[in-house]
Parts: structure tokens; sequence; C-alpha cells
């Protein structure tokens, strides 16, 4: 029978010693605890008719690890910048330029094929850049946010994402972020950089994870 190991980690959810069964993992996994496992924690939509979308409850105390998707961007017009993020430390919306990134986008779009951007004094992460707004040109893409909920650490990001410009080439973009204050972080707000979105789908998941002894 084959077996899986999760090492040490203070709160237990199933006693066991670190080694799972088949039988185990089904049972944890039917009952959403087993690692991994993802909790939808809010699903909002960014339209034209807004400017900002806030996620202000986003259970900081219960996860370490957050995973947001943002499906079907659509530009109001040809290749307008796509969504920044900004966070909220105990509250407060952190607008100032502390934000470090560094991302790469490479591309079949001529003269951007290979292009890096980076900064250690942003007042916003932006990791993207704009897509078309003919059927099929638009931007899919992904988040992870780590140590939010933790005051003794600083908050890290992970993102992904990948579209087609109004020349139909694609393009894509991988990069990460830290805001470097050992802060709570309890929110998280996706906002607009330039122009319009015809709209978007944004869910925010907890990603859950298995705590043995």
């Amino acid at each position: 029978m084959p077996y899986g190991y999760l090492g040490t980690a203070p709160n237990q959810i199933k006693s066991n010693s670190g080694v799972f069964s088949v039988s185990d993992i089904n049972e944890l996994e039917a009952k959403g605890h087993y690692g991994g496992s993802l909790e939808l924690i809010q699903e909002q939509t960014f339209s034209s008719t807004v400017a900002v979308v806030d996620f202000t409850d986003i259970k900081e105390s219960e996860y370490d690890v957050h995973y947001m998707t943002l499906s079907n961007m659509k530009s109001a017009a040809d290749n307008q910048e796509s969504c920044n993020i900004q966070l909220f430390e105990s509250g407060t919306l952190e607008t100032a330029g502390v934000y470090q990134i560094g991302a790469n986008n490479v591309s079949a779009i001529s003269g951007l094929e290979n292009y890096n951007r980076k900064s250690t004094s942003a007042d916003k992460i932006n990791l993207n850049f704009g897509a078309g707004n003919d059927t099929g040109e638009q931007e899919e893409g992904y988040f992870y946010f780590y140590n939010l909920g933790n005051s003794s650490k600083y908050s890290y990001l992970t993102g992904q994402f990948v579209g087609l410009n109004n020349d139909g080439k694609i393009w894509t973009s991988i990069g990460g972020a830290i805001l470097p204050q050992a802060s709570v972080v309890d929110g998280i707000r996706v906002l607009k950089s330039t122009g319009d979105y015809a709209g978007f789908n944004i869910k925010l998941y907890g990603v859950k994870q298995i705590w043995v002894t």
C-alpha cells in the first residue's frame, strides 16, 4: 500500500505520526483538510463601473498562503495596462512607494520580446501589461500571497499571466513582489492602472495545510 509523508507542525488535525495511507488521504481530502486544499474566501467582479475591488476579510490568521485567480480580463480598449495590487496593513491601505517588484515579460510583440520590469520603490504591484479587446484577446493569471497574517514577517507575492495583444500576439509575465515591512496584512486591493476593463472575475482562496505531530 502506498503511503504519503508529511512533516512535523504544531496543529494536528488527524492523529498520525506523519505517514498517511491512501484511505487517510482520501478521508482528509473529502473533509477539505488535506494539504493543498483550497477554501474559496470570496469571489468578486471587476467591471467598467468600479475603480477598485477590495478583499477585506481574507482570514489572514487562518491561512499563511493565499491564492487569487483573475480570469477573462478584458480591456475596454486596446493595450491598456492591466491590474495592480495594493495591501492593507491592519486596515490601512499602503499606498507609499515601498513595494519591491521584479517581473520578466516574454512575448511575440516586436520590440518587447524580452522585457524586464523592476522597482524597489513602487506604490503598487503590477506584473502584467494590457491585452487587446477583440474576441479572444484577453488576459488570464493568478497570484500567490505568503505570510500576510504574520506580524513578524514580510509579505511576499508571486504571479503569472498570459494574454494576447491587439495584434493577436502572445505575451507572458512571471514575477514577484515584496512588502518589506513586518506587519499584519488583512486586506488586498485590486485596482486598474489605466483605462477601463469591460470586466473580469476575481476569486480569493485560502490554501489549507495539514498539521501533524
